[in-house]
């Protein structure tokens, strides 16, 4: 797929498109493809006071197909524009699919990084020791909306020799006087790994060291991300072929992070415990940038890559999956927290302030809202409906997230806690998130409810906490067609 190609078959997906946007599970406060399939966000950067949102993308297929770089812009998180797609597959290195990278800003320009997926046609190949190529490519745009030439930087012969041909998901930062790219990596051994780089000027990269785990943690690494926050260093990955424990490891995939010792002027790195992000169904393919205002947010794909259970309620009115709301990371006690970035609250409306013990039924016409406890004293025990079949629960220190046939096939996730002191959720039309304990822990799904005239109550509950409730409005995206 080109931009000639592109250009010549969008007038025939129209209809496909206004399908997608009359679908009633629509989410009304995230992004979502216009049509077709979204998944990882890429190149997030804020440049020149407006945020970019681009993103892997299938425009004209609900499912898995070629991938292209969609394109939303924003200056305040509300008003968002769906712009002309931004990365196509149209040269040797990437012919089969633009995947994932990142945005660098210097010098009025914006400097990305992506991995260009080949895939040979002409043997009997695994596509995991040979039989693929995951070329790092680098363009320059002087807007955010128009990429320059691109220009190969990294092929397989740079990478370390014991790599499969699994690497990918470039990330760029700069340390000190010197730039740094980290790779996702899978090697020989099916040991997942992240590849560091480094250059002078963001043209000639030199292989520095790899990072991992000191015991195998996954067969491959996706989606790495080295940042400070507070001071504290972290190294998010995607790590895949972790094997179940009790609360933990229960997706296929999994996203999270290490502390992280670091210093990588110095060749010092040495990685902590790792922490999920998420604890729910959705989420993965995280990645952060710091905006103007020195705030590290955090954008995900709010699906799961190879799960068991399916969205096939959208896909058959020509979309799927979404974005997670944006969310600002902060530290406490060395963990990193997660919040709904500030400017959502513009979204709010309809206010009741009430008590748990007083709060009765709320019954909503859309499923859209907000809805924050505060407990008094220690929780002991709660049971919160959010849904006809969509049930919180707490117990002996256990989280439990329970879905019944609008989970399509989702069914349980649990997390520990030391104890419950807050709560706030956030229920879009079809997705909720949910934050704990002022971000320590969150769970985020998919659910499609035959009706979004729902009711919202309390019971079996040993608590009392103060409850703020809001209607949400949503977000406003203006369409290029």
């Amino acid at each position: 797929m080109d931009r000639e190609w592109y250009d010549k078959n969008y007038p025939k997906y129209k209809d496909m498109r206004m399908q997608a946007r009359a679908d009633d599970n629509r989410l009304r406060y995230h992004l979502m493809p216009p049509a077709g399939w979204i998944n990882d966000p890429n190149g997030l950067c804020q440049f020149q006071g407006v945020y970019h949102i681009y993103f892997q993308y299938t425009p004209f297929l609900a499912g898995w197909g070629t991938k292209i770089w969609g394109h939303y812009t924003t200056r305040d998180w509300v008003h968002f524009r769906e712009e002309e797609p931004f990365l196509f597959p149209d040269c040797v290195w990437d012919r089969d699919g633009v995947y994932s990278g990142s945005a660098f800003v210097k010098d009025d320009q914006v400097h990305y990084f992506y991995t260009g997926n080949v895939k040979l046609t002409d043997g009997n190949y695994d596509y995991i020791m040979e039989g693929r190529e995951q070329n790092t490519i680098h363009v320059i745009s002087a807007d955010g909306m128009s990429a320059g030439e691109k220009e190969l930087v990294l092929s397989h012969s740079d990478y370390p020799q014991d790599m499969t041909r699994h690497v990918r998901d470039p990330k760029v930062f700069a340390q000190g006087d010197s730039y740094y790219m980290l790779l996702g990596a899978r090697d020989n051994e099916d040991k997942g790994c992240a590849l560091l780089f480094r250059s002078k000027d963001l043209e000639h990269w030199t292989y520095v060291q790899r990072m991992d785990a000191q015991k195998d943690f996954g067969y491959m690494w996706e989606c790495p991300d080295l940042f400070t926050v507070a001071g504290h260093p972290f190294l998010l990955v995607c790590p895949q072929g972790m094997p179940e424990k009790e609360h933990c490891y229960q997706n296929i995939y999994q996203c999270g992070y290490f502390t992280a010792e670091q210093d990588v002027r110095k060749g010092r790195f040495e990685l902590g415990e790792f922490q999920e992000l998420d604890k729910g169904f959705d989420f993965y393919a995280a990645q952060t940038f710091e905006d103007e205002r020195g705030r590290r947010i955090l954008l995900a794909w709010m699906g799961m890559p190879d799960a068991d259970y399916d969205n096939k309620v959208t896909a058959d009115q020509g979309w799927i999956h979404a974005l997670a709301m944006p969310r600002v990371l902060t530290v406490r006690a060395g963990k990193l927290l997660q919040n709904p970035l500030e400017e959502m609250a513009q979204l709010r409306k309809n206010q009741r302030h009430t008590t748990l013990r007083a709060f009765g039924r709320q019954k909503t016409k859309d499923c859209c809202f907000e809805l924050r406890l505060k407990f008094c004293g220690q929780a002991e025990a709660m049971s919160l409906w959010l849904r006809e079949d969509v049930k919180l629960v707490y117990k002996s220190g256990t989280l439990i997230l329970c879905l019944g046939k609008s989970g399509c096939k989702r069914k349980r996730r649990t997390t520990l806690l030391e104890s419950l002191k807050s709560l706030a959720v956030f229920s879009d039309t079809s997705s909720i998130e949910i934050f704990v304990n002022g971000g320590e822990v969150t769970m985020s799904t998919r659910v499609y409810s035959e009706s979004l005239v729902q009711d919202v109550w309390f019971e079996d509950t040993n608590a009392d906490a103060d409850v703020e409730w809001y209607d949400l409005d949503g977000i406003m995206v203006q369409w290029k067609d």
